[in-house]
């Protein structure tokens, strides 16, 4: 196992090697404040009653805002847990260390689409482990962001303005195969994050 710089992904090996497994993994990435975990909330709900499509919750060693359903778990129990191979994903961003359980693999083994809020960094290990990924972006206009993230107020996060002016470089990971602007009318966005989702 490799550790790379904050904000990257901690890969498990040096040699690729790509799970044929069924199911199919959405991966939603975007800014704070793009209003990501609105999107996804709001595709759990309607899809609730349908078992092929799958919200896992985060592990992520910060409290969680009213608007994320993540599990809050100390440092050392989450670095114990992703020794033991716990995560199907893991990173580390903004100093605080986030994780997708591994019970994934049982839902992407009985075919089911899971839907994962994640950096981006993680995009082409990803890519390169399951066969059927969909990456969707999440963006809005900065003055939607910067207002969000300050009425959002969460302390661990650091300074807001830090985290509005990151940006992220061609290398950073792959492109997006869906782009979404959630900066104006709720409904259109969780009608095109629906509609990428649920695929026939």
């Amino acid at each position: 196992m490799t550790d790379r710089s904050e904000g990257t992904l901690l890969t498990r090996g040096a040699d690729p090697t790509t799970e044929d497994l069924p199911g199919r993994v959405v991966l939603v990435v975007g800014p704070s404040g793009s209003g990501k975990d609105t999107l996804i909330e709001a595709a759990r709900v309607t899809l609730a009653w349908d078992a092929r499509y799958v919200f896992p919750r985060r592990i992520v060693t910060r409290p969680a805002s009213e608007a994320e359903d993540n599990v809050e778990a100390d440092e050392r129990a989450f670095l114990d847990v992703r020794a033991r191979g716990g995560f199907s994903l893991s990173w580390n961003a903004h100093g605080h260390w986030y994780g997708i359980p591994a019970t994934i693999e049982a839902d992407l083994a009985r075919g089911a689409t899971v839907v994962i809020n994640v950096s981006r960094t993680v995009l082409a290990e990803a890519r390169r482990r399951w066969p059927d990924v969909t990456v969707v972006e999440i963006v809005a206009p900065r003055e939607v962001l910067a207002r969000r993230i300050a009425a959002r107020a969460r302390p661990s996060d650091g300074a807001g303005d830090t985290r509005l002016a990151r940006r992220f470089e061609p290398g950073d990971g792959p492109s997006a195969d869906r782009t979404i602007d959630n900066g104006s009318d709720l409904d259109t966005a969780v009608s095109a994050f629906l509609d990428a989702v649920v695929v026939a």
